[in-house]
């Protein structure tokens, strides 16, 4: 069984109580860094320092709405982001900024509100991090390829193979030696580059 991660997170809200509400919920093990911010500007300096896994946006704040700021953090980041805001503009805020991939909440929250939004939150933070070791991974498998091919046509160039005799040479001396295809053609660009 995978042990749980641990979450870090920012709560941007004026109202002290709307931020001792979700502290209250969170529970230490999974969440054992939680950061209080009271308006945009400071939550703005805490996300330059820091990635926050999650971050909760009690709506309005005394220098901004809160919805640009919680838009640019889903684009820009791998932070999951929610808005809390009145029942009564909450179907404005949504279109504004679903498209983002922020969640939005009807103030006033209960605590099983404040439970399923946290774990919604979660689900998203996971995913995120997921898609990051994929892209992390596609990233790794092209440079492989860019080496193996300069590889190769400094095999076509200085020892006349052809293209397929340089590919099987990079595979098979990788495999002979033990290494991967990428520290062969390193090997190789080392020795004829």
């Amino acid at each position: 069984m995978q042990a749980e991660r641990v979450y870090s997170v920012l709560i941007v809200s004026a109202n002290d109580k709307f931020a001792d509400a979700f502290r209250a919920r969170l529970d230490s093990v999974l969440f054992p860094d939680i950061s209080v911010v009271s308006n945009e500007a400071a939550a703005k300096r805490a996300v330059l320092d820091k990635t926050f896994d999650i971050v909760l946006i009690n709506c309005p704040l005394p220098d901004a709405f809160g919805d640009e700021l919680a838009a640019d953090l889903c684009r820009k980041s791998q932070s999951a982001a929610a808005l809390c805001v009145n029942a009564s503009i909450y179907d404005e805020v949504f279109a504004k900024v679903y498209s983002s991939g922020v969640f939005v909440l009807k103030k006033p929250l209960t605590t099983e509100m404040i439970d399923q939004a946290v774990d919604w939150l979660r689900t998203v933070r996971e995913r995120l991090r997921k898609n990051q070791e994929k892209n992390v991974s596609l990233q790794e498998k092209m440079e492989e390829i860019r080496l193996v091919n300069r590889a190769k046509w400094l095999l076509i160039d200085k020892l006349k193979m052809t293209e397929s005799d340089a590919h099987r040479f990079i595979e098979k001396q990788a495999m002979n030696l033990g290494i991967t295809k990428k520290e062969m053609a390193d090997k190789v660009i080392r020795s004829y580059g």
